[in-house]
């Protein structure tokens, strides 16, 4: 496991954006960029649900949509909690603790991005479909069977739970960096699955 941090820190170290996004990579401060250490750690569970938690998830919820962004991690602000928070146009959903329990079928686009990785994209193989269960933001239990975008997004939040990022899993020949105005347009994380 070890090894495998110190391989992850050196491809963290040679994905460094171009001279012309380094405004846009800072652009949004409170987001938590590529090479700190909290996104290459396994966030903890959460085991009560608190006031602290609420606000938490207000926070990431400003911070996603201010970054346009359709989904958004925990360790995404710096707070290594398993806490999800995205919307891809159904209205805010929350996943805390979420734990994915099937997978099927395969997607490949489109492709992927990340807001700790401001104007990359890669081309990532997700599943099409997922069933996720996790606990909502008053701790009830939650079930969900979801395709297509939304699966892609669940499952790029879930990873940076597990302290893997979408390079880690991107296809190495289609990362670019997206240097033109496109990047502040992106659809999330996968539709730009930014995220």
């Amino acid at each position: 496991m070890e090894e495998n941090q110190e391989a992850l820190g050196r491809l963290d170290d040679r994905l460094k954006p171009p001279p012309e996004l380094e405004e846009f990579w800072q652009k949004h401060p409170e987001i938590v960029k590529l090479g700190d250490p909290v996104l290459r750690t396994v966030a903890k569970p959460v085991v009560r649900f608190t006031k602290e938690t609420q606000e938490l998830i207000k926070r990431m919820e400003t911070i996603m949509r201010d970054a346009d962004g359709l989904g958004l991690a925990a360790p995404q602000v710096g707070v290594s909690q398993r806490i999800l928070v995205y919307d891809v146009g159904e209205g805010l959903q929350v996943l805390i603790n979420p734990k994915i329990v099937h997978r099927s079928g395969e997607q490949v686009e489109p492709p992927e991005g990340c807001l700790s990785i401001p104007g990359l994209r890669g081309v990532v193989a997700r599943a099409k479909e997922v069933k996720v269960k996790g606990f909502d933001e008053r701790g009830r239990p939650v079930v969900k069977k979801v395709s297509d975008l939304e699966a892609r997004v669940i499952q790029h939040e879930v990873d940076h739970l597990d302290g893997i990022l979408f390079i880690d899993r991107a296809d190495p020949e289609t990362l670019v960096w997206v240097i033109e105005e496109e990047s502040e347009l992106e659809v999330a994380g996968a539709t730009d699955s930014r995220s």
